[in-house]
């Protein structure tokens, strides 16, 4: 009986896949991550060159790559125009595609305008259905979703689509495991939070989860786990709301557009947001053994006479300064000032002419303000 044509067209595209997955870097660690940019114009080329500049093994998107519509009349000119160098199988006009896929898409709600998304799968060749799906790329495994309500197999925390996250996310051996997806489950922009997509991220084993959507950038840190926002990509740039800045929300910027950066080592996943001028905006690194905050270790000893040691850790680079306050809020002595990279630094605290009693210790970093208490004998 002849292989229907349907059939085999898939057959030959997944073992092409197959073929150039296994022909891919497996050690790639610097890759880029736009959001909203899919609407040709200056500032989607002037993103675009950014990303190119970096050098970047490869670039994830956080959804809507095809403004307005997600029409196949409009598609390549929105995304091949720029980005065609990273597109494995690229059938577009606008010059030679990659031998290999070096760009992996995440819906978009204005992606699935049209015919539910058919332009999007088409032009793109993915893995599994293309609407989500997993690849590993050295110390990376990424996990890709689609949050928008039209997904065949759900958007809910106990969906379809999520319980194949949870098994995969459980299988996967990686140091690090970036989910990402379009609509933010945390965000202080226009659309504000998408509460079906909360899903228990950090319970089931991801590091970091990144989105678009809200066309700002924002970091937040909820219930101790990561989230980014980045959608600043191309498309217009929303206000903030200040009345609704969600809880945990760090650093929030709208000024510009601009693309993420991110390095990743084995015992380390670096983020970082760049302006479209190359403006670094904000960086926070992930790292075995790093916290996620600003941290301020006890002295030890404690108690101390003569000289005791201090640690501190910030997973982003900044300035720390760290003071020593008596009990009255005076200030009695500077232990250190100056610009940090991030990481974990310890020094020697010497009691100099310090008195016995009691002191606070307060470090102030981009984190914040921490503090600790130490006893001079």
């Amino acid at each position: 009986m002849p292989i229907p044509y349907a059939s085999l067209k898939h057959f030959l595209l997944g073992w092409l896949l197959a073929c150039t997955l296994l022909a891919a870097p497996t050690q790639a660690q610097r890759f880029a991550a736009i959001g909203d940019y899919g609407y040709a114009g200056t500032p989607e080329r002037d993103v675009a060159s950014l990303v190119k500049s970096w050098n970047p093994h490869f670039v994830i998107t956080l959804g809507d790559n095809n403004y307005d519509y997600g029409d196949s009349t409009t598609i390549d000119q929105n995304i091949g125009q720029y980005y065609h160098e990273y597109i494995g199988f690229y059938q577009g006009r606008y010059g030679q595609g990659s031998a290999y896929n070096r760009f992996f898409p995440s819906l978009g709600n204005h992606d699935l305008y049209t015919a539910n998304g058919i332009p999007f799968l088409r032009y793109f060749t993915l893995p599994g259905n293309g609407r989500y799906y997993e690849y590993r790329r050295g110390n990376v495994h990424f996990f890709v979703l689609n949050s928008d309500p039209a997904e065949p197999h759900g958007v809910a925390s106990n969906s379809v689509q999520a319980q194949w996250l949870k098994r995969r996310l459980a299988l996967a051996r990686a140091p690090w495991k970036v989910v990402y997806f379009h609509h933010a489950p945390y965000s202080s922009g226009q659309h504000g939070n998408a509460t079906v997509m909360q899903w228990p991220f950090k319970d089931w084993g991801a590091s970091v989860v990144l989105s678009g959507h809200d066309h700002h950038y924002e970091r937040l840190l909820v219930d101790g786990f990561p989230y980014f926002v980045n959608g600043l990509g191309g498309r217009n740039i929303y206000n903030l709301n200040p009345q609704r800045t969600a809880a945990g929300s760090r650093v929030r910027y709208n000024a510009d557009y601009g693309a993420m950066l991110m390095q990743a080592s084995a015992d380390t996943l670096r983020l970082e947001f760049y302006t479209r001028r190359g403006q670094r905006i904000d960086s926070y690194t992930l790292g075995k053994g790093l916290p996620l905050e600003g941290t301020l270790y006890p002295p030890a000893p404690n108690p101390f006479s003569g000289s005791t040691e201090l640690a501190f850790a910030v997973p982003e680079p900044g300035r720390v300064q760290i003071r020593v306050l008596n009990l009255l809020g005076q200030e009695v002595a500077t232990l250190f000032d100056a610009d940090v990279r991030a990481g974990k630094r310890q020094l020697r605290w010497y009691q100099g002419a310090l008195k016995a009693g009691i002191y606070q210790v307060v470090m102030t970093s981009p984190s914040g303000k921490v503090t600790a208490r130490a006893e001079v004998l």
